[in-house]
């Protein structure tokens, strides 16, 4: 008998959650809406955790989407063979995208939760869109109207509070840590995946042989730079428990579980609702990591996901 494949039971259990209404939307999406942003928020935590251990960060990417790749496998597999021909004739922008969203996006942004909090990461992130809609007008020169420009602005104001931590001295000194460059980095690279996946997409591909691609080339874009950082000095020791306690939970939870919660959100939801749940993580991020990591939220936090939530909303809203 052919075993269900990891996304269904996933999906299934998601939708089961929803207080037994199968029938109701709305019943399976508050759920979703919860869930998937505490999934995400998971990933910034245990990153942040893993440098308590000092767990080398490239190798934490690496391994988290090698493991992921080796779960999905067994029943993604013979249908990843199966599209074989349709996935290398697709190569160079698999890799490209997959390069972008499982290996730029996560490699800096791990370097980085060496030297910052959870907090920033994920305050950091939520500007994401306003970063999507810059290279939208500055690449592909896509229309962007008052409002939307000043939203931009808002949100990279109160990415630049966060930043600075709320010292404007900091702001005029550029005196910004270093771990939060890092992940402002980490953002850019999420925010091309998000462009590009829209201006160079993929073939239509079932979603789980999609993400398994994806996932199996962030594995092979950061091997290198894993190796490089081994030859630097900076090797995992694999005696040490904590790491596979990281690496395991890295691959099932933020990269399996959040992803395709996200994407069963999305077809209960639409892409616009689903969306909004990504400004939850600051805030499941922030929560978590207080009895977690000691990391108590500050006031200049509290500031700039303000900022930016009211530059999102300002954007996003219409004239009457």
């Amino acid at each position: 008998m052919q075993q269900p494949e990891f996304g269904v039971v996933v999906s299934e259990a998601v939708s089961r959650a929803g207080l037994g209404y199968r029938d109701d939307s709305l019943g399976a999406e508050l759920p979703l809406m919860l869930v998937t942003p505490a999934l995400f928020a998971a990933n910034l935590v245990v990153a942040r955790w893993a440098e308590s251990a000092a767990l080398p960060p490239l190798f934490l990417a690496f391994g988290r989407w090698a493991l992921a790749f080796a779960i999905l496998l067994p029943s993604v597999g013979p249908r990843l063979w199966a599209l074989r021909a349709t996935i290398m004739a697709n190569f160079p922008r698999l890799m490209l995208l997959a390069g972008l969203g499982m290996g730029m996006a996560v490699g800096p942004q791990y370097i980085g939760a060496r030297h910052t909090s959870a907090a920033n990461i994920a305050i950091i992130f939520a500007a994401c869109p306003a970063l999507v809609m810059l290279l939208e007008t500055l690449v592909w020169k896509a229309p962007l109207a008052r409002r939307q420009a000043g939203g931009m602005l808002l949100a990279v104001s109160g990415v630049l509070v966060v930043l600075s931590k709320g010292d404007i001295a900091a702001l005029g000194g550029l005196a910004f840590g270093t771990g939060d460059l890092w992940v402002v980095l980490a953002a850019c690279g999420w925010a091309l995946y998000t462009v590009l996946g829209k201006r160079l997409p993929l073939p239509a591909l079932p979603s789980t042989v999609k993400l398994a691609a994806l996932i199996g080339g962030g594995a092979l874009v950061l091997a290198p730079f894993a190796v490089l950082e081994a030859s630097l000095g900076d090797v995992a020791n694999f005696h040490d428990p904590r790491l596979y306690i990281a690496l395991g939970f890295l691959a099932v939870v933020p990269s399996l579980g959040a992803y395709f919660c996200f994407d069963r959100l999305v077809s209960i939801a639409g892409p616009a609702r689903a969306s909004l749940s990504v400004y939850l993580i600051p805030l499941f991020a922030t929560l978590a990591a207080w009895p977690l990591l000691g990391e108590a939220p500050r006031l200049y936090h509290a500031a700039g996901f303000a900022i930016i939530l009211g530059g999102v909303a300002f954007a996003a809203g219409r004239r009457r």
